[in-house]
């Protein structure tokens, strides 16, 4: 099962640290992981939408390191992360975000649960754009 997520917000911090890295203050961190939640919904089931200002997930529950990216055009960049069978079993997952070498958020998105069952590996993909 795939699920592609776009529109994803970019945090300030994840800004702060381009501003700085072209003013030559400092080197970007690279993007080395995901991180995955379960409060991207209120108790309705409404999707709670992030903030910029967020420096966390609603409710984070787990971090994995990206098994994959690929540098897709000019101006964007797809990073891939794959659950496996018994990652976060039984999880609804509605909220995910990318994390830097500094272990920062540098982006989230929140969207409707998917269930996450044990017989079921589930791939993630954002699309950082520029």
């Amino acid at each position: 099962m795939f699920n592609r997520i776009v529109d994803a917000v970019i945090t300030t911090i994840a800004r702060n640290k381009m501003l700085r890295a072209r003013a030559g203050e400092i080197t970007l961190p690279k993007i080395v992981g995901f991180v995955f939640g379960n409060g991207g919904v209120d108790g309705k089931g409404e999707v709670i939408a992030p903030d910029t200002t967020d420096t966390a997930l609603k409710n984070e529950i787990y971090r994995k390191v990206i098994d994959r990216y690929v540098i897709t055009s000019y101006t964007t960049c797809k990073y891939e992360c794959t659950l496996e069978n018994s990652e976060l079993a039984g999880e609804k997952i509605s909220e995910i975000g990318l994390y830097d070498a500094d272990g920062d958020i540098v982006a989230i998105k929140a969207f409707s649960e998917k269930g996450k069952d044990a017989d079921l590996e589930m791939t993630f993909q954002i699309e950082d754009i520029f």
